[in-house]
C-alpha cells in the first residue's frame, strides 16, 4: 500500500473509533433515565446492582468471545487491564460519593478535567503527543460545560469537589490504561471495575445496615442499566479506544453531558434551562469539531502502561 493509501486507511480507523467513542458517550447518556425511574433504591444499592449487572453481562461477552476460557481472557489482557479496571472503579465510586456531598453542577464542572488529566497521564506514561486543535476543543468543551452548568455552580463541601476530581482522574487513568493495553482484548478490564465496584459498594452497604434488599422494579432497573446501557457502551468504548488517543476518547465520551438533559426533557418533560442549552451547544460543537478533525493524521504509537 502507498504512503497516501496508508494514510487514508488510517483516518478512516480513526474515524470508526471516534464515531464509537462518541456512540458510548451516547449510550451512557442514559443513565439519567434509569436513575430517575428508580424509586426507592440509595446510591449504594444502586451502585451494586448496576455493577453485578455490568459484571455477568461481560462475563458472557467474554466467555463467548474466549469460546469458555475466561481465565486466559483475563491473564492475556495483562497489568494494563487490572489498571484499568480499578481506575474505572475508583471513577465510580468517587463519582457516587461526589453526587451525594457536592452540586450535581460541581460535580459536571469538575469531571470535564478528565480530558486535560487524559492528555497530561498520556503524555508521561505512553508518550502520546496531543494536537493543538485537540487542546483547543478541550478548553472549548470545558467553557461549554461551565455554561450548562454556571447557574448551579456553587461552595460546596469540599470533600465533594475532590471526590469528584478523583472521578476524573479514575476516568482518565481508565481510558490511559485502554490505550496502553490496547494490543490485548481489554473487554476483562471493564468486567473487573464491575466486580471490584460491586464489592466497594456491597462492603458500603454492609457497613451502612440499609441492606441489599430492593425492590422488584428497582432491581430490573439497575440490572438492565449495568447489563445494558454502561456494558454496551464501555463495550465499544473499549473497542473505540484502539485507535483514539487517551486524551479525545475523554473528550469524545462527554456526548453524556450534552446528551444527558436532552433525554430527561423527553421523558419527564423537565425543560432546560437557557444556559444548558448555550453550554451544550458549545460543548457539541467542540465534539463535533474534534471528531471530524485531522482524518488523514495517523494515530500516534503507544507504549504501554
Amino acid at each position: 500500500m502507498s504512503d497516501a493509501g496508508a494514510i487514508a486507511a488510517d483516518g478512516a480507523v480513526l474515524l470508526r473509533g471516534r464515531i464509537l467513542v462518541l456512540a458510548a458517550g451516547a449510550g451512557m447518556s442514559l443513565g439519567g433515565l434509569f436513575i430517575r425511574s428508580i424509586e426507592s433504591a440509595n446510591e449504594w444499592q444502586i451502585l451494586f446492582w448496576r455493577s453485578l449487572g455490568l459484571a455477568a453481562a461481560l462475563l458472557v461477552l467474554i466467555a463467548f468471545r474466549s469460546k469458555g476460557n475466561v481465565g486466559n481472557a483475563f491473564r492475556d489482557a495483562g497489568r494494563p487491564a487490572v489498571i484499568a479496571g480499578f481506575c474505572l472503579a475508583a471513577g465510580f465510586t468517587c463519582f457516587i460519593f461526589s453526587m451525594t456531598h457536592t452540586t450535581v453542577a460541581n460535580t459536571l464542572f469538575l469531571l470535564s478535567a478528565g480530558p486535560f488529566i487524559a492528555a497530561i497521564l498520556a503524555r508521561l506514561l505512553l508518550g502520546e503527543m496531543v494536537r493543538r486543535a485537540t487542546w483547543a476543543a478541550m478548553a472549548a468543551a470545558a467553557l461549554g460545560v461551565a455554561v450548562m452548568v454556571g447557574d448551579g455552580v456553587a461552595a460546596g463541601d469540599p470533600f465533594g469537589d475532590l471526590t469528584a476530581l478523583g472521578a476524573a482522574t479514575g476516568f482518565a487513568g481508565y481510558a490511559v490504561a485502554l490505550r496502553g493495553g490496547r494490543g490485548a482484548d481489554m473487554m476483562p478490564a471493564t468486567c473487573l471495575a464491575g466486580l471490584v465496584g460491586a464489592l466497594a459498594a456491597g462492603l458500603a452497604i454492609a457497613a451502612g445496615g440499609s441492606g441489599f434488599v430492593v425492590t422488584a422494579p428497582d432491581l430490573a432497573l439497575c440490572l438492565v442499566y449495568g447489563a445494558l446501557a454502561i456494558a454496551g457502551s464501555l463495550v465499544i468504548y473499549t473497542i473505540g479506544s484502539r485507535h483514539v488517543p487517551a486524551a479525545e476518547l475523554m473528550l469524545l465520551a462527554l456526548t453524556e453531558v450534552v446528551l444527558g438533559p436532552v433525554w430527561v426533557w423527553l421523558a419527564f418533560s423537565e425543560i432546560p434551562s437557557l444556559s444548558t442549552v448555550l453550554g451544550g451547544a458549545i460543548l457539541l460543537l467542540a465534539i463535533t469539531g474534534q471528531a471530524l478533525s485531522g482524518m488523514r493524521r495517523r494515530s500516534p504509537p503507544i507504549g504501554v502502561v
